[in-house]
Order: C-alpha cells, then structure tokens, then sequence
C-alpha cells in the first residue's frame, strides 16, 4: 500500500554554519549546570572536505543538545565533554578516529557520522569494541546491520527511495531516468531503492548513467539522458556534484526536474546551481517552514546562536544527541550493553525531525518530506520550501 501523502506550501529556508576540526566541550556555566566528573561522548565527522557543510551543521546540532542538557543539571550532576574529530571526508580516517575515541579517549557512545560508507568504517570499530554508535543521518541499509551496537536516527535509503518514487511517479511523471555516484554506497543504494519502487508503480526508467565522486565533466551521461527525453530525472548525490550537474544539464538544454535525496541537504546547493537547480526537489527530514512547535523552538534557538536557519543535518545531530542523552538516564550504568540496551528501546522519542522509535533492526521509524528549490527573489540562490509529506507504507 502507498504511504499517506499530504501537500501544502509555505515558504522556508536553509542554513549553512560553521565549526572547527578537533575540540573539547564541557559544560556551560549557566544556573544550575552540571559540575560533576565528565561523561565523555564522541563524534566524527566531516569537517572539512567536499561535504564539509554536513559535518559542521550535525557537530553545530550536537553541540546545543550538550549545551542544554549540561545546563539542566546532566546526568545526575555529571556533564557530557564531547570528544569530536574530523574525518577528513575519508573513509580509512573514519575507522582511525572510532578507534581514538574508544582506545584513548574511553568514550561512553559515539554518535556520526553522515555518510554511509564513513559510519560503516567507523561502526565495525565500535561494535568489534561494544560501544554504541547512533548514526544521525547514514541511510545505507548497511549501517545498522553492522551489530547490535549500530542505531540511527534518520530513516532508511530503502523508505527514502520509496519516498521519492511515489512523489516522482504520483507528481512528475512514468518517465524517469537515473543519474547516481557508482563510488558511493549512499548514492548506489537510494537509485536501487527509488528504481525498484518506480518500477511497482508502473514508471518506467529510460535510461541509466553513473559517476565517480569529484567527476568535471558529466556531458556523455547528461546527453544520453537528453536523448531519452525523461520527465524527471533522479539524481541521488551529493550537493557537490549534483550542482554542477544541475547547470551542464540546462546547457544541455534538458528542461526536466531533477530529484535527489537528502545529500542534497546544503545551502551551497543553492549557491552552485542557482537557477539551473530552481524547480527541482529533494527527499529530506524536515522543512524549516513546517509548523511543528518543537522543530520551529529549536530552529529560533539555532539561529540566535549561529546566525542562519539550521539544514536538516544539524537537527539530526541535535535528536541523535538528545536521544542518546534519554537513554542515558534510562539506563542502569553507561556500559555498552546497559547503554545499547537502553538506546534499542526507545519509542516515540519527540525529535525535532519527528517523532522517533528505534524498530527491531536499530533503524529509526519516521515519515520523510520533500521540498521543492525556489527562490525567494530572482536571481537569489533557491531554498527548500515544503512539498508534500510522505508517511511509510503500511506493507513494509
């Protein structure tokens, strides 16, 4: 059966922030804050690099969930010092700075990162070790099959394709073409998941193209697309290269949408295609102008800290940190099977990205939403506005 699909539109925009490589952050001194032997908690992520806006929003989100929760008193009077490293953008560092973290620091958890083939480097390390790491964004199904150690608090690619072919087929047309980064678990598993639900539906994929990672030139792929002539084209790569594929695309002279999946999530979207990318559409985990009371408090409160509404990646980084923070004081101690335990049975945990529960295989359950790029004025680099909302399907 089709997930529940509800469409409105109001106007939203995105943020980008910024943040160092490595740090240390203990506890404010802010009334009642916690003074106590420090709980240390870990987080890697890509800092700097070529998805470095998706490292530093999730760290910026990680951050104010420490602030708050230090300044409420932590756990039981002890803060939580955050241990952070920059991966570089690189696979092999991922493992490395897992294995620094638990090794030499004696972290409790460890929460990143955001891309896929990353967390997977980085899960091994703390499952092999029986330290729980929650993933705030890597939808690979891969992740959390790692063990029993592995959560998110994103969903899945499996949903997000699903999510993206209901709204291709149902709103843009049975014609699609994909376009997606061979070097990349995250991009190879959403086109696989967005063909095969395209195809239940009754769409039909016209032409297939793939791309490395960091690639200039993507004429021949875009030229066999323009050939046949799709009426929308499913792109699920990063920001960085779907931008410049979103204008070699227009010189083209191909007029059809693109749609992406969250690695879209960046206002240097925006900023690189600029009108070439306007009226294309992503899947994502919120929408800055939903309504929600929650989502809009922290969206207030990030932005009077960082100066720009915060990109989805932040809020992530705020709920996987919150969610582990419950589960904490949930738990009967901070060992690894008392923590993972705890984190495995969290139901309905209030997320700024919505509502959460940790299912059966460590995933998280949730709707996703799709946003359409539009500029405020012309000539202005589009920003996400809200589309439609897509629930699960009731059969999965």
């Amino acid at each position: 059966m089709l997930g529940q699909i509800t469409r409105w539109l109001r106007r939203g925009v995105t943020g980008g922030v910024a943040a160092l490589g490595l740090t240390a952050f203990g506890a404010p001194a802010l009334g009642q804050a916690a003074s106590g032997e420090p709980i240390l908690v870990g987080h890697f992520g890509c800092l700097t690099g070529s998805e470095a806006t998706f490292g530093i929003s999730t760290s910026n989100g990680i951050r104010m969930a420490i602030e708050e929760f230090n300044a409420k008193g932590g756990l039981g009077g002890r803060p939580v010092k955050l241990v952070e490293y920059d991966t570089r953008g690189d696979d092999k560092e991922a493992g490395a700075v897992v294995q620094r973290l638990i090794n030499n620091d004696k972290v409790v958890a460890v929460l990143g990162e955001v891309a896929s083939n990353r967390t997977l480097a980085g899960a091994a390390v703390a499952q092999a070790a029986g330290i729980p790491l929650i993933s705030p964004s890597s939808t690979n199904e891969r992740v959390t099959a790692v063990g029993d150690k592995i959560f998110r608090v994103c969903f899945i690619d499996q949903f997000q394709g699903y999510a993206c072919a209901v709204f291709a087929h149902n709103e843009l047309g049975g014609n699609a073409a994909l376009l997606y980064d061979q070097s990349q678990s995250y991009s190879a598993g959403l086109a696989e998941e967005f063909k095969k639900n395209y195809a239940k539906l009754g769409g039909k994929i016209l032409v297939e193209q793939s791309y490395n990672r960091g690639a200039a030139d993507f004429t021949a792929q875009l030229t066999a697309i323009r050939n046949a002539k799709p009426d929308v084209i499913f792109v699920p790569g990063y920001y960085t290269d779907v931008g410049s594929i979103s204008i070699q695309a227009r010189r083209l002279g191909i007029t059809a949408p693109l749609l992406g999946g969250d690695g879209w999530d960046s206002d240097e979207l925006g900023r690189i295609g600029r009108e070439n990318i306007e009226g294309s559409f992503y899947s994502n985990h919120y929408a800055a102008d939903q309504p929600d009371p929650r989502l809009q408090d922290f969206i207030a409160k990030y932005k009077a800290k960082h100066g720009a509404i915060p990109d989805a990646l932040a809020g992530l980084g705020y709920d996987s940190a919150n969610l582990l923070f419950d589960a904490m004081k949930r738990a009967p101690s901070q060992a690894g099977d008392a923590l993972a335990a705890a984190i495995a049975a969290t139901k309905d945990f209030p997320g700024v990205t919505g509502s959460i529960t940790i299912n059966a295989k460590r995933d998280a359950s949730k709707p996703a939403v799709i946003v359409e790029l539009q500029a405020d004025t012309p000539g202005q680099p589009p920003r996400p506005r809200f589309v439609a909302k897509i629930d699960p399907p009731t059969d999965k």
